[in-house]
């Protein structure tokens, strides 16, 4: 191939209780580009459709994460890349995962897939890096091996997917807002309690435990923040009663997508799922915010190709 065309879904990342190592990927929300090769060296993005963002290559995420491909690979030539973003920059649901990820997962298939994708992902979080200011991985990982995603560990890097429930469905609420990754991080504490970190590891295990065994009662009581969410909400109009309202209106659980403002619930079933989008959609009608809304399931095959 010389060209390809795919989608690269957003993604939810911590998941309440897992900051910086668990992740999501959706599957009815995402960026779609076209990459072709080019016997010219390095990396040009000749176009980019939906959002304001730079096109110079050092200071694209997706130029700089294909830039870490080129220089770990063998190719003599370069690659075009175009971008038509979907996602919105500073949503909270990985608008620079998508496109870091969807640059290098494309340059891999045009090459004859010589990386993993454990390799793609740490390509990637060099896209991150630029976006936020630190390398993680927990939106990167998932839209590239589909489901969820846990970050067992960053050095080395070890990325261990994670089963998906058949009836589990994700409704996310973007009030039209932005909060910056780099911003959110430099109102985070730096230190916790040990009674804190407790609490905290025990939901990140009953979260993987319940996904893994289909237990959706699980699952809900495991949705827990008791380090990040406290402090980064108060970053988000209407946080508190659009999370009292989606837990009311039937959802499992609720909290922030990433690092805000987009706020994400899981549900049993798509029914389920749409009666929580209108209870959160009703909370920011009567605040006066405008809001986009997603309702969808969990994307288990992470980017693929389009025709």
């Amino acid at each position: 191939m010389e060209e390809i065309k795919i989608f690269c879904p957003a993604t939810i990342a911590n998941v309440s209780c897992g900051f910086d190592v668990l992740g999501v990927a959706l599957d009815n929300v995402g960026d779609t580009m076209v990459v072709r090769k080019t016997s010219e060296k390095g990396i040009r993005i000749t176009k980019l459709e939906g959002q304001d963002l730079p096109m110079e290559t050092e200071r694209n995420v997706a130029g700089v994460a294909g830039l870490a491909l080129l220089e770990k690979g063998d190719y003599e030539g370069g690659f075009e890349i175009e971008i038509h973003k979907k996602i919105k920059a500073g949503s909270g649901i990985g608008s620079s995962a998508a496109s870091s990820t969807g640059a290098v997962w494309a340059m891999n298939e045009l090459l004859g897939r010589p990386f993993s994708t454990l390799e793609l992902v740490q390509f990637s979080m060099e896209g991150e890096r630029l976006a936020s200011g630190v390398a993680h991985a927990d939106n990167v990982a998932p839209a590239l091996f589909g489901g969820f995603t846990l970050v067992r560990s960053y050095a080395p890097l070890d990325i261990i997917p994670i089963h998906t429930p058949s009836e589990l469905y994700a409704t996310v609420i973007h009030p039209q807002i932005e909060v910056k990754t780099s911003d959110s991080r430099k109102i985070l504490k730096t230190n916790i309690t040990l009674a804190d970190g407790i609490k905290q590891w025990g939901n990140v295990g009953g979260l993987i435990a319940g996904l893994f065994t289909e237990d959706y009662d699980l699952i809900g009581r495991s949705l827990v923040d008791h380090i990040v969410e406290p402090i980064r909400s108060i970053l988000i109009p209407g946080f508190d009663q659009v999370k009292s309202e989606a837990l009311n209106a039937g959802a499992l659980g609720c909290g922030i997508s990433g690092s805000g403002p987009s706020i994400f619930a899981f549900s049993k079933g798509e029914a389920m799922a749409n009666e929580v989008a209108a209870a959160m959609k009703n909370v920011y009608k009567n605040i006066g915010i405008d809001y986009d809304v997603h309702v969808s399931k969990i994307n288990r095959e992470g980017i693929k190709t389009l025709q």
